[in-house]
C-alpha cells in the first residue's frame, strides 16, 4: 500500500488523471519512463563519484580509517612519524630519514606510504628495524626486488621495499606489521644544493600535490606490473602507474608529523640564514657552522621546507671543485659562477614573451592568487619593444590574443583585466597549453621566452618532457612553481629541457622579490654554447649537454676520469663574445659521495636520451648496471630488506592499507577533487542523458496540457 500511495503522489505532481484515455495512458507511460530514467541516471552518477573517491573520502569515517586493498573494509591505518637528520658540508647534503610505522590495531597490516624527496636525491641506503633486529636493504633490479618482497610478504616475514615512482616521489612498503607493533625504516640519500642570486638553498619536499591523471582508463590489468597500487586514480593510457602516484588524502586533520635536525658547515662566513616556511631554532658555532631544529616540533607534513643562507659579502664562491677516488676512478663535482659583467652593460633585446598560467583545480585557494599576482607583475614589466600573449589552461586551453601583440598600454591594460579575473577550476590538461605556447617557433630576431606558472600537478611528465625536447625550437622555457608543494621534478626538468630556469614561489609575500629576480634573468643575456674541454683521455661529464646560464646561477657538473691532474677549460658565448676560464684537477678538494652524485646525474641523462630516440631497452640495461654498481634507487632498481625470521602466522590475515598524506597547505580540496569522479567513467554522459530525458518530460507535459480537452473518458 505504501508504494501505491507513493505512485499516486507522483501522479498528482505530474498532473496525471486516474481514468485516462489511450492517448493519456501513452503519455502517462512516457512520463513515468522519464522520471525513472532521470532517477536512475542521477543515482548512477552519484554512485560513480562516490566509488571513484572512496579512498579519499574514507578519511572522514574515523581517525585514520581506510579501505583495505583485499576486501574493501575500513581498518585503522598505521600511524607514521618521520625524523630527518641532515649534514651539510659546502654544497653537498647527506640526509638520513627514519620513518616509524606504528600499528595501533589488533590485525596484521601492510603499510604503503608514498612520500616526496628532492628531485636530485641519490637514494642509496635503507634499513629495516624491528625491535633490536636491523636488516640492511639490498639494491636489486626493480622486478626482482618486488618479487622478493612479495614472497616475504606472503610467507609472513617482516619486509620493506623502497621504490622510485618519479625522481621526486618514492614508495615505502612495509609488510607484516604485527598488532600494536612499531617498525622503523631508515632511508639515506645525498644531493647537491641549489645556488641562486647569491644564496644557497636546501629544500626538503614534505607534501604531495594531488596529481591530475589524463588519458583513457586501461582495460583490466593492461600495462600494470605486479600488484596494483592503492591510489585513488586508475591507470590510464597516458599514466600507466596512476594508481601508484595518487595516495589517499586526509582532509579532516593534519597527520604524519616530522621533526628535523640540520648540521650546517657552510665552509665560509655566513651573513644570514633563514627558513621562509617553517619557524626554526638556530645555534651558531662560529665560521659558518650552525645547528638548526624546527622550533615547534614535530610539525605536520603539509608544505615543503627550505633553508637559505647567504655568504658574507665578497666571500661567495666563484668556483669550487671537489673530488673522490673510488677504485681506480676519480670522480669530480664542479661549480662555476660566471661574472655578471653584462648585466649592467647589456642592451635590452626585443622579446616575444608567452605567459602560460595554470587555472586548474589544484591551483585553487592561495595558489591562484600567487599566480595572478606574479603574472600581473610580469605584464607590467613588459617593455614597449616587446610583444606578448597570455594563455590559461585547465580542462581546456584559452589564448587571450590569437597571435602575440605589441606591448602597448592598451594591450597590457586588456591583459591585466583578463588576468585579474581568472579563477581556478577543472582539470590540468597541460599538453594543449604546451603545444600552444611552443607553436610559433619560426626564425625571428626577437628573443622568444615562454613563462609557465603552475604547480606542475600532473602525472604525464614524460610525455610533456618529450614534447618540449622536440618542439622547443628557438624558444626558452622558464617555469615558476606556485604553491606550498609544487612538483619540483616537473618544474626543474621542464626548465632544463627548455633551456631556461626554475623559480619557486611558496608564499604570496615572496612574489615581488622572486619575480624581480626572474625579470633580471629574462632581461640579461644568457651564456650559450657552453663547453668543457680537456687535453687528456676519457673524461665522462654529466650532464652531456650543458645548459644555458642566466644571471646569478652557476654551472654545476660531475665528471669521471682516471686523471687526477690537468686542466679543464670552460668557455661560452656571451654578448657575441667568448668567455673563458680554467679549473685545475690537482686543486680539487676532497669530498665524499661524489661518485654517487655522478652516477645519479648520469642515470638522469641516460633516461633523458630516450626522448631523443635512444633504444629504451639498452638504456634500461645501462641504468640498471650503473645503479647496481653504485647502490642507487632508480627508475629500474629498488631497495629491498627482508627479515628471515617468520613473524606472522600463515593462518592470520594480512590487510594492505594505503597510508594517507596531507593536502598541501592553502590548497582547495573541493576544486582539486571535483573532476576525479569523471576519470574513467561515463558520468558526463549520464548527466547529459538525464537532462535530455528531463527536457523530454517537460515537453510531453506541455503537450498533454494543451491536448487534454480533446480527449474524453
Amino acid at each position: 500500500m505504501h508504494h501505491q500511495e507513493q505512485t499516486r503522489n507522483i501522479l498528482r505532481v505530474w498532473g496525471i488523471k486516474h481514468k485516462p484515455c489511450f492517448r493519456e495512458r501513452l503519455l502517462d507511460f512516457f512520463r513515468h519512463l522519464v522520471v525513472l530514467l532521470v532517477i536512475l541516471f542521477i543515482m548512477s552518477a552519484v554512485q560513480t563519484a562516490t566509488a571513484a573517491q572512496a579512498d579519499i573520502s574514507s578519511a572522514r569515517q574515523g581517525t585514520l580509517f581506510y579501505r583495505a586493498a583485499q576486501d574493501g573494509q575500513y581498518r585503522a591505518a598505521p600511524l607514521l612519524h618521520t625524523d630527518v637528520e641532515m649534514r651539510v658540508t659546502g654544497f653537498i647534503n647527506r640526509a638520513h630519514l627514519t620513518q616509524t610505522f606504528t600499528n595501533g590495531s589488533d590485525e596484521w597490516v601492510e603499510g604503503v606510504y608514498v612520500f616526496p624527496l628532492p628531485e636530485n636525491a641519490a637514494v642509496d641506503h635503507m634499513r629495516l628495524q624491528i625491535g633490536d633486529r636491523i636488516v640492511e636493504g639490498k639494491i636489486r633490479e626493480k622486478g626482482r626486488a618486488r618479487k622478493t618482497y612479495e614472497q616475504a610478504r606472503r610467507a609472513g616475514r617482516h619486509a620493506s621495499l623502497l621504490e622510485q615512482q618519479r625522481p621526486n616521489m618514492f614508495t615505502t612498503s612495509v609488510a607484516n606489521i604485527a598488532p600494536h607493533q612499531r617498525v622503523k625504516v631508515e632511508i639515506e640519500y645525498q644531493q647537491t644544493l641549489h645556488y641562486d642570486q647569491g644564496r644557497f638553498h636546501l629544500r626538503l619536499p614534505l607534501a604531495i600535490t594531488p596529481r591530475y591523471i589524463p588519458g583513457a582508463p586501461l582495460q583490466s590489468d593492461e600495462g600494470i606490473s605486479n600488484r596494483p597500487g592503492s591510489g585513488y586514480a586508475r591507470p590510464t593510457t597516458q599514466v600507466a602507474d596512476a594508481d601508484r602516484i595518487t595516495p589517499p588524502v586526509a582532509l579532516d586533520q593534519k597527520i604524519n608529523p616530522v621533526s628535523l635536525h640540520i648540521e650546517l658547515d657552510a665552509g665560509f662566513p655566513v651573513s644570514s640564514i633563514k627558513s621562509p616556511y617553517f619557524p626554526i631554532e638556530l645555534s651558531s658555532h662560529g665560521e659558518g657552522r650552525f645547528t638548526i631544529n624546527l622550533e615547534n616540533k614535530p610539525l605536520p607534513t603539509d608544505r615543503d621546507f627550505e633553508l637559505q643562507w647567504k655568504p658574507v659579502s665578497g666571500r661567495a664562491p666563484s668556483a669550487a671543485l671537489f673530488r673522490e677516488q673510488v677504485g681506480n676512478q676519480m670522480y669530480y663535482l664542479g661549480m662555476l659562477l660566471p661574472p655578471d659583467q653584462a648585466h649592467q652593460a647589456s642592451q635590452a633585446l626585443a622579446r616575444e614573451v608567452i605567459y602560460v598560467i595554470d587555472t586548474s583545480g589544484s591551483m585553487g585557494g592561495v595558489s591562484i592568487r600567487q599566480a595572478r599576482h606574479a603574472l600581473l607583475m610580469a605584464i607590467k614589466h613588459l617593455r614597449g619593444n616587446d610583444s606578448f600573449n597570455v594563455i590559461q589552461f585547465n580542462s581546456y586551453t584559452d589564448k587571450l590574443f590569437a597571435q602575440p601583440v605589441p606591448a602597448t598600454l592598451a594591450n597590457k591594460t586588456h591583459a591585466l583585466n583578463y588576468v585579474a579575473n581568472l579563477q581556478a577550476g577543472g582539470g590540468t590538461e597541460m599538453m594543449g597549453a604546451m603545444q600552444s605556447a611552443l607553436a610559433s617557433n619560426e626564425d625571428t630576431p626577437r628573443l622568444r621566452q615562454v613563462i609557465f606558472l603552475t604547480d606542475g600537478a600532473v602525472g604525464n611528465e614524460d610525455a610533456l618532457f618529450g614534447y618540449i625536447r622536440h618542439h622547443l625550437g628557438n624558444s626558452r622555457l622558464f617555469t615558476v612553481g606556485i604553491g606550498s608543494a609544487p612538483n619540483s621534478h616537473f618544474m626543474t626538468r621542464a626548465a632544463k629541457f627548455g633551456r631556461g630556469t626554475y623559480t619557486y614561489i611558496g608564499r604570496i609575500d615572496e612574489v615581488a622579490k622572486k619575480m624581480q629576480a626572474l625579470f633580471a634573468k629574462l632581461d640579461s643575456p644568457v651564456m650559450r654554447d657552453i663547453r668543457i674541454q680537456h687535453g687528456f683521455g676519457a673524461f665522462d661529464i654529466s650532464p652531456k649537454q650543458l645548459p644555458d646560464l642566466y644571471l646569478g646561477e652557476p654551472l654545476m657538473f660531475t665528471a669521471r676520469s682516471q686523471h687526477d691532474s690537468g686542466e679543464l677549460m670552460l668557455s661560452g658565448q656571451r654578448q657575441h663574445q667568448t668567455w673563458q676560464t680554467s679549473l685545475y684537477l690537482q686543486q680539487a678538494r676532497p669530498g665524499k659521495g661524489i661518485a654517487k652524485l655522478w652516477a645519479r646525474e648520469r642515470i638522469a641523462s641516460l633516461i633523458d636520451s630516450i626522448h631523443d630516440g635512444a633504444d629504451a631497452g639498452k638504456v634500461r640495461q645501462q641504468v640498471i648496471t650503473l645503479a647496481l654498481q653504485h647502490h642507487l634507487v632508480s627508475k629500474y632498481t629498488s631497495l629491498v630488506a627482508v627479515d628471515l625470521t617468520p613473524a606472522r602466522p600463515l593462518n592470520a590475515s594480512l590487510h594492505s592499507l594505503a597510508m594517507p598524506v596531507n593536502l598541501p597547505r592553502g590548497e582547495n580540496a573541493a576544486k582539486i577533487f571535483a573532476l576525479r569522479a569523471q576519470t574513467g567513467t561515463a558520468q558526463n554522459l549520464f548527466w547529459l542523458l538525464g537532462l535530455l530525458c528531463l527536457g523530454l518530460g517537460i515537453v510531453l507535459k506541455v503537450f498533454y496540457a494543451r491536448k487534454a480537452g480533446t480527449c474524453h473518458a
